[in-house]
């Protein structure tokens, strides 16, 4: 089934090849175009695990340990992260590679999740100079290439709305989305989630944050539960390897703070490459 998410992966990156190389200039303008795209938008650094309304270009892998109930911890390989690129202005493509999922439990199959994908439009922004602000639309679409039931039963589409304000070091970035399932929603259930992160930049590359990540359940077997964990976390970079490409790093701690939660106590790793 996992390959299944690969061959689309690799055939939507053959199509904007393609699309791209009908334009004169348009990889030799790339980084530019990639600057200027930057360049409007505030600094701040990606949270932890509140999607940015930032566009960045970028590659990234996440490690989750995420205890359940009975306190067996299922390691999350990759985290559903990926590839981040800005093809044009105002647009950014996310190719997110399925994540890997060692539950720890002989009752439980490990095996690859859901591949995903998801594209951001900048609706507005400015930089630190011009009012440190920005406001972006996402849309995202899972497919169900989950092993043994590590993923939906169908595709999922997600729109979502993106925001961010800075005061002088101080930002927050929230995000506000819902997820619909294409088929079957009485079984798999809508969810509505809500991530704000507040973040404080201490010595130009240490930005500590808390945030705030609240989900909503609509049918499924979670239906009109709520969840809702605070993570304290810390995100540290960006930092200058070799020409153009970056490190940055962070780590944080979820902690559920509602009676309803499927895990807790979830440690994150993140490790970025912006270009």
């Amino acid at each position: 089934m996992c390959k299944r998410g690969w061959v689309w992966t690799f055939a939507i990156l053959c199509l904007v090849s393609q699309l791209a190389s009908a334009q004169d200039g348009y990889f030799t303008d790339w980084f530019a175009r990639v600057d200027k795209t930057k360049q409007e938008q505030p600094p701040w650094i990606t949270p932890l695990a509140t999607t940015t309304p930032r566009l960045e270009e970028e590659y990234r892998y996440d490690q989750l340990w995420q205890p359940n109930a009975k306190g067996i911890t299922t390691d999350n390989y990759d985290g559903g992260k990926g590839l981040e690129l800005i093809p044009c202005e105002r647009v950014e493509l996310i190719f997110n590679a399925p994540p890997y999922l060692v539950h720890n439990d002989p009752s439980v199959h490990n095996g690859f999740g859901d591949v995903s994908f998801l594209v951001k439009y900048r609706l507005l922004s400015a930089n630190e100079k011009l009012g440190n602000y920005i406001l972006t639309v996402f849309l995202a679409w899972s497919m169900p290439t989950g092993e043994y039931k590590n993923g939906s039963l169908h595709p999922v589409i997600t729109p979502t709305i993106a925001y961010g304000k800075g005061f002088g070091d101080f930002d927050l970035q929230g995000t506000l989305g819902v997820g619909l399932p294409t088929a079957d929603t009485n079984i798999v259930g809508r969810t509505y989630a809500w991530n704000n992160a507040f973040q404080y930049r201490v010595l130009r590359k240490l930005w500590p944050e808390i945030e705030l990540n609240s989900t909503f359940f609509q049918d499924g077997e979670n239906a009109g539960q709520k969840q809702n964990f605070v993570t304290p976390g810390l995100v540290m970079g960006r930092f200058r390897l070799w020409k153009r490409v970056g490190f940055t790093v962070g780590g944080g701690y979820e902690i559920a703070t509602t009676h309803f939660h499927t895990t807790n106590h979830n440690a994150i790793l993140s490790v970025r490459f912006p270009f």
